[in-house]
């Protein structure tokens, strides 16, 4: 069976996502362990926590590696640092990302060499590969156009397959995006409600 890393990303710059009357360190926490619940959630993966923030290990469960980045080290750097056959990486602002996308991101790995889940609005929720990643690729989760970059970047076609995309809490605004008919994001769901 193959060792597939789910590795959630949070970098300090998440804080600028929190919607006005919410401290942004208190939301990054929200959005981040919502992220991480439903990444360790996920049958038949290893969570792993990839952070720049100071004191952020207290959201993870007993066990979980913590993986200390620095806050704009490339996300090329980052894949070299974990240890498997196969990695997903999950930007740490998606806290309603349905678990079912993060198992397409794996299932394309059967056709492609690296995976992404497009963002809404830009940019990418969520991206896989296998380990050692491709040496060609310089992927960016916050690049305009994550897809066509690494399909730019890839020595030939069909190396880069896209799922379909959701969205991340980047802005104040975006916290509109979050649906509360969906289960999970208890976190996030209750610091809004207390605002």
């Amino acid at each position: 069976m193959l060792t597939r890393l789910a590795a959630v990303l949070v970098r300090q710059r998440m804080a600028e996502g929190a919607p006005p009357g919410v401290d942004g360190r208190a939301w990054l926490e929200a959005v981040a362990e919502d992220t991480y619940e439903m990444v360790a959630g996920l049958e038949l993966v290893t969570p792993v926590l990839l952070t720049s923030v100071p004191e952020l290990s207290e959201i993870v469960w007993p066990g979980t590696e913590v993986i200390a980045i620095g806050e704009d080290e490339p996300l090329r750097d980052i894949l070299k640092r974990l240890d498997g056959e196969q990695a997903a990486v999950i930007s740490g602002d998606a806290p309603d990302l349905p678990p079912l996308l993060v198992g397409k991101l794996f299932r394309e790995l059967g056709r492609a060499r690296i995976t992404v889940c497009p963002a809404e609005r830009g940019g990418a929720v969520a991206l896989a590969c296998g380990l050692p990643a491709p040496g060609w690729a310089d992927p960016d989760l916050d690049a305009a156009d994550p897809v066509a970059a690494l399909r730019a970047q890839a020595p030939g076609p069909r190396m880069v397959a896209a799922t379909p995309g959701w969205h991340r809490l980047r802005v104040p605004d975006d916290a509109a995006r979050l649906d509360p008919g969906l289960e999970g994001w208890d976190n996030t769901r209750a610091l809004l409600a207390a605002r």
